[in-house]
């Protein structure tokens, strides 16, 4: 079985994928400073948890976002698994597909395994959009070539910018308005409109420029945690793949043809 590993900035995700089925996933938030030791005391007690044996992983995959991340992962597969890790973007792991910008090597891991993953499984020309600690707009085109993209603050950065620099407005969840109305009749309500529906319209905006700009049909693939909830109220995106980041590491993993 292989176990993939997604270090995001916010959170570390872990797949158990037997082929290309994923039988368990996992995730703890972001620590740079959690050693290894203390990623395989959790990691052991939910495979026990799950029923799965340490043995039983015979391939592990990691993609990361946060450097300071990497040794502790590596630690864990060597000492605990006793496998060497892949480590996407690097050695066997490395990219298979064209990277058309200025500074190929400043793309993140998680960008570039959203191109994999999409292309294989939607194909033609896409915007992938992934809602993670930064928003990502990526465009990619029907050979799954990389042609660049757009980086904007998250929602959940947004709206810590908002309440931090304040010293009034209360801390709120996102969610969807309880209301169609845009115009709040109280401060949590017109906080709520502004960041949700202001996000809304920012990425309507940027996906039809995007569009207008790649000028052929073009499908929008959407991920990460919050893309269910945006999708109940706008129609930009064709599809939303909660794992399609997870996804790209098996898919990179089993093309580099280790077994």
């Amino acid at each position: 079985m292989l176990l993939a590993v997604d270090a995001g900035n916010t959170n570390v995700v872990f797949a158990l994928f037997d082929g290309a089925t994923i039988k368990a996933r996992w995730r703890i938030a972001t620590d740079p400073r959690r050693t290894g030791d203390e990623y395989a005391v959790w990691l052991m007690q939910l495979l026990a948890i799950e029923g799965f044996e340490r043995s039983a992983i015979t391939r592990i995959i990691f993609g990361s976002v946060v450097p300071r991340a990497n040794h502790n992962l590596t630690v864990l597969a060597q000492k605990y698994f006793g496998i060497e890790p892949m480590i996407a973007g690097e050695g066997k792991a490395a990219w298979d597909f064209e990277i058309d910008v200025e500074q190929p090597h400043t793309l993140g891991a998680d960008r570039a395994l959203n191109c994999i993953a999409a292309h294989a499984t939607v194909g033609g020309d896409m915007i992938v959009v992934d809602f993670g600690t930064a928003t990502k707009f990526e465009a990619v085109d029907y050979t799954g070539a990389y042609k660049g993209g757009i980086i904007a603050p998250g929602i959940n950065l947004s709206l810590d910018a908002l309440v931090g620099n304040t010293a009034k407005l209360p801390r709120i969840a996102i969610r969807a308005p309880d209301t169609s109305s845009v115009i709040g009749r109280n401060t949590e309500d017109q906080m709520l409109i502004g960041v949700f529906w202001g996000y809304v319209a920012m990425m309507e905006g940027l996906i039809a420029r995007m569009k207008a700009e790649i000028g052929r049909p073009v499908t929008v693939v959407a991920t990460g945690g919050l893309a269910i909830l945006f999708d109940e109220k706008t129609d930009i995106f064709d599809r939303v793949d909660a794992d399609l980041t997870i996804r790209g590491l098996q898919l990179l993993a089993d093309r580099t043809g280790q077994r």
